[in-house]
């Protein structure tokens, strides 16, 4: 398989309040892939990475051998490449579980401003308002931040 680049973001409306992400993934030999998914009540944050950790998964069902991901979140671009350290309870184990499926690609994070994003934002945008109107309507019920966190270690696909 062959590069893929993703864009991805996630918002919520009030912070935290209905969230949700948007994922656009290109490189794949199916065409371009779309991801709009309402997550529940989280803030921004969590968001953020979720929308990181479906990109990563997306690129390992595909067997991608590289994965390069633009982000318009400062903090999860610059906690991935280790220049922050992740010290929040609540995104500490999803900066822990995207950093180890980043180990499995030829992976690369980079900050765009948020008009270069702006395809991903919309997608989180219409998911966070239209929850039961999202793209994928397997997005997990409205749940605390650690049960979610839980049902997304349940749910990963790691090359072996």
């Amino acid at each position: 398989m062959s590069d893929l680049v993703a864009y991805v973001d996630g918002g919520s409306l009030g912070n935290p309040g209905p969230s949700g992400i948007g994922v656009i993934i290109d490189g794949s030999a199916d065409g371009t892939i779309r991801i709009a998914k309402w997550i529940g009540h989280q803030d921004n944050n969590v968001a953020e990475y979720v929308a990181l950790l479906e990109a990563l998964q997306c690129a390992l069902r595909l067997n991608a051998d590289a994965l390069h991901v633009f982000s318009d979140s400062e903090v999860v671009v610059r906690q991935m490449k280790g220049e922050y350290s992740c010290r929040s309870p609540r995104l500490y184990s999803l900066n822990w579980i995207c950093r180890k499926l980043a180990r499995s690609l030829d992976f690369s994070i980079a900050h765009v401003r948020r008009e270069d994003n702006a395809e991903a934002n919309d997608l989180a945008t219409t998911a966070a308002r239209n929850a039961d109107a999202s793209v994928n309507a397997d997005a997990p019920a409205d749940v605390d931040s650690q049960e979610h966190e839980l049902a997304l270690m349940g749910n990963l696909h790691v090359r072996p």
